[in-house]
C-alpha cells in the first residue's frame, strides 16, 4: 500500500522528489500512513474540498479490508 500511495502522490505534485511516505503500525489491525510533500504541493495532494485525499483514503480502506486491516492517511503540512 505504501508504494501505491507514493506513486499516486508523485503523479499529482510538481516536485515528486520531495514526497516522503512513512508507514507505521498503530496497533495489530491499523496501519497509519503519513505523507510529507513540498509546501507548494500540499494543495494538489488535498485537492478541491479534499477530493483527492478522500479518494485515496477510500481506496486505502478497500485495500486494507482485503488484508483485514484498517488504513489511515495523514497529509503533513
Amino acid at each position: 500500500m505504501k508504494e501505491f500511495i507514493e506513486n499516486t502522490i508523485k503523479k499529482l505534485v510538481d516536485k515528486p522528489e520531495k514526497v516522503f511516505v512513512e508507514e507505521s503500525p498503530y496497533d495489530d489491525h491499523t496501519v497509519e500512513y503519513r505523507v510529507e510533500v513540498d509546501a507548494d504541493d500540499v494543495g494538489k495532494v488535498i485537492g478541491k474540498k479534499g477530493k483527492n485525499v478522500n479518494a485515496m483514503r477510500t481506496i486505502l480502506t478497500a485495500l486494507g479490508a482485503k488484508d483485514g486491516k484498517k488504513a489511515t492517511l495523514h497529509v503533513i503540512e
